[in-house]
């Protein structure tokens, strides 16, 4: 197995708990961002409101580039729960010995 491999989020009960957790924030996230997005669209209708548009555009943009850092987290967190040895075991390529 290797980092960001899904067939990993059902290996314990455990790691089931974390996946789904962090799947409920990298979506909670995915949500307030695309929100803000289509907010911000709606308020560069009036010239009024642009700056406040302006302002979820950039909100949303910074929702959207945490879900990488979700993701990460997840693989890192994934990475203490086990053995450093079998980390290693798992990242290891076929053929490499």
């Amino acid at each position: 197995m290797s980092l960001f491999n899904s067939g990993r989020s059902h290996d314990s009960p455990q790691q089931a708990r974390l996946y789904a957790a962090y799947e409920i924030a990298y979506t909670g996230v995915d949500f307030t961002a695309a929100a803000l997005f289509v907010i911000g669209s709606v308020m560069f209708f009036s010239e009024a409101w642009q700056i406040p548009g302006t302002w979820c555009f950039l909100i949303g943009s910074l929702f959207f580039a945490a879900k990488p850092t979700i993701r990460l987290a997840r693989e890192v967190h994934y990475a203490r729960l086990g053995k450093v040895e079998t980390l290693a075991e798992r990242l290891k390529e076929p053929g490499d010995d």
